[in-house]
């Protein structure tokens, strides 16, 4: 259960880097959901890959990565 609310945390941080990153003009709020989001779509894509986050910093790379990418697809659905 801890291990679920700290991947929530690390999801949510990731977010807010993407954010800035990417230079979303969404909420911290929203950053965070997408952070959550990218997280979980970080990690399949990087297992289809091949790769995978074995600690936490790993993790926030991938959950990272997985937010720009969701920050990206909303802009172009948004447009």
């Amino acid at each position: 259960m801890i291990s679920l609310i700290i991947d929530i945390i690390i999801a949510g941080i990731a977010g807010c880097i993407a954010g800035e990153l990417m230079g979303s003009k969404g909420s911290r709020l929203y950053n965070v959901i997408l952070g959550i989001v990218g997280g979980s779509v970080g990690g399949v894509i990087f297992r289809l890959i091949g790769f995978s986050a074995s600690n936490r910093i790993g993790g926030l790379v991938v959950s990272v990565v997985g937010a720009c990418l969701v920050i990206y697809m909303v802009r172009v659905i948004k447009k």
